[in-house]
């Protein structure tokens, strides 16, 4: 006798995703864009703190974003992967681990300016992608874009 899983979700595909209800409500959805400020204020603070170059702040500030070439040139589920590895703070944390480890400031300033890009995405709605497409992520669905990026 097979039991009925109440838990399992329907295979679905782009064209079944209709609203917020696939991604965070509020309040969560509020307090997790909020935090995205708080980590690109507190990146941007403790930049300016170090003495870092603002020109290299802005000239690699947006170098994360060329993940998303991996979904106009690959497919959606190695563009999640390359998307998340990215727009994670885990890599971020890590190399301002490494960097303050070795005392090495270029590591530092590196780790610095990937927070403050991942809390400048999460603080516009964007978050880590699912390989149902680029538009659905863990803070509901980007609206107005296409399924591509």
């Amino acid at each position: 006798m097979k039991l009925n899983n109440p838990f399992a979700q329907p295979d679905m595909d782009m064209q079944d995703i209709k609203g917020d209800h696939y991604g965070l409500m509020n309040p969560a959805l509020k307090i997790l864009r909020a935090e995205g400020v708080v980590c690109l204020l507190l990146a941007c603070t403790l930049y300016q703190v170090q003495g870092f170059s603002w020109l290299a702040f802005g000239l690699w500030f947006f170098l994360p974003d060329l993940a998303i070439l991996v979904y106009v040139f690959g497919n959606e589920r190695v563009g999640m992967w390359a998307y998340n590895a990215t727009h994670s703070t885990l890599g971020a944390g890590l190399l301002a681990m490494l960097g303050l480890g070795l005392d090495v400031p270029m590591l530092l300033q590196a780790s610095l300016i990937w927070f403050a890009h991942i809390g400048f995405d999460r603080a516009l709605g964007f978050g880590l992608k699912f390989p149902l497409g680029f538009r659905v992520t863990h803070l509901g669905v980007l609206r107005g874009m296409r399924d591509k990026a």
